[in-house]
């Protein structure tokens, strides 16, 4: 990387004031700051942490979602092989097709080198695209405030890219990325100001607006023609035996090997990665902590209260922890260091809000049976009521003591 630093260097004077490209300069910033570590680094809220800069804690996250990518890969691949397996399909048309084809790798669903090739192809085009479209977003707010574009939106963007399912249109994946980066962060002043994940925000987007292609049974493995629920989606109408019997084990749920979203389906990915967040103190561990018990709380519950119309209400809280978008959402979603509660009190009721909320959508809404998602979203909105409450009840507690 020294050689393009010291070209760089050289071209620097160029993109200055009173240089020739001078206009460009926010871009050549941004390349810049991307590929190395910028002179200044953070001082304030909400990243400042020791003398971690933004750059390094950004790169921290994009390193803890990498198991998390690689599942996504294998898993899209794997699925799509399993599928062409029962349809009895040997090939599939189109560009795809035909890298698959020349590279001689085939179809072959218990070939990790097949799966992880199929589902990159999958992957590639949703990740390209989302950069650009929400990349183009940054470059042009950072160009009218003259602000520098930062690394959040590589974290913001991947995110996004493992919420959604394989086989989307790309022109949605534009449209819900501008939506998340947009009205999501910038309208709000950008980095560290927005109040909600920018991420959940354009996936939100997508489900209300595209609910056809968000959701069902044939948007989760990319092969026409192959229809296949998730789990969560065969329990709301069966509960736990309906899973069971349509071949879903607990095993590989917690492993992956399952129908969903492409980032979310692998709570031992999220796992991997939580215990990276948590050792360089970069997420809070007390939020993971807070949605896991809320999550276990409410549902033994729902097991206590019982229904004979509500076949949900009898699964139990185990399950619950590796359906769904449940791991991801605790792990990158839920502890976002912007949208999440900031005081340690805060933090424990923040998580313990979005754990039970989860719950009691996927339980009590059969129309909607994830309920992560909503729910991180919906905390987020009071997340700063949470800790304006925490920190006035503190200082009670202080003028008590001194009087």
């Amino acid at each position: 990387m020294q050689w393009l630093r010291r070209i760089l260097d050289r071209w620097h004077p160029l993109f200055q004031k009173g240089g020739q490209y001078e206009k460009y300069f926010v871009v050549y910033e941004m390349i810049d700051g991307f590929l190395f570590t910028p002179s200044t680094v953070t001082r304030s809220a909400p990243h400042v942490r020791d003398g971690a800069d933004l750059k390094r804690v950004m790169m921290y996250v994009f390193v803890a979602v990498t198991p998390c990518i690689a599942m996504a890969m294998y898993n899209t691949g794997h699925q799509a092989n399993l599928a062409m397996a029962q349809l009895g399909l040997q090939a599939i048309d189109g560009w795809r097709g035909a890298i698959l084809g020349g590279l001689g790798i085939g179809y072959d669903a218990s070939s990790i080198v097949a799966c992880l090739w199929h589902g990159f192809l999958y992957f590639f085009p949703l990740y390209v695209v989302t950069l650009l479209a929400g990349g183009l977003w940054e470059v042009l707010f950072a160009a009218v405030r003259n602000h520098e574009v930062n690394e959040g939106f590589l974290v913001t963007s991947i995110l996004f890219v493992l919420t959604l399912p394989p086989d989307i249109p790309l022109w949605q994946v534009a449209i819900g990325i501008s939506f998340g980066v947009v009205l999501g962060k910038e309208v709000f002043g950008g980095t560290g100001k927005n109040f909600l994940n920018p991420a959940l925000t354009g996936r939100a987007f997508l489900f209300f607006a595209f609910p056809a292609e968000m959701s069902g049974d044939t948007v989760w493995t990319a092969v026409d023609g192959f229809s296949g629920a998730t789990a969560l989606g065969v329990g709301a109408i069966g509960g736990l035996a309906a899973m069971q019997s349509a071949g879903f084990t607990w095993l590989d749920s917690f492993l992956g090997n399952v129908q969903g979203s492409m980032g979310e389906t692998s709570a031992m990915a999220c796992l991997l990665g939580a215990v990276f967040l948590v050792y360089t103190r970069v997420a809070s561990w007390r939020i993971m902590v807070g949605v896991a018990l809320g999550m276990i709380g409410t549902t033994l519950l729902f097991n206590m209260a019982g229904s004979d119309s509500n076949p949900m209400v009898s699964v139990p809280w185990y399950w619950h922890l590796v359906l769904g978008g449940s791991a991801f959402g605790m792990v990158f979603m839920a502890t976002d260091p912007v949208s999440a509660s900031m005081t340690t009190v805060g933090r424990w009721i923040f998580g313990l809000l979005i754990g039970s909320m989860t719950i009691m959508i996927r339980v009590a809404n059969p129309a909607f049976p994830e309920g992560m998602m909503l729910a991180i979203l919906f905390a987020n909105i009071f997340a700063p009521l949470i800790d304006y409450t925490v920190i006035q009840a503190n200082v009670r507690k202080r003028v008590l003591r001194n009087i």
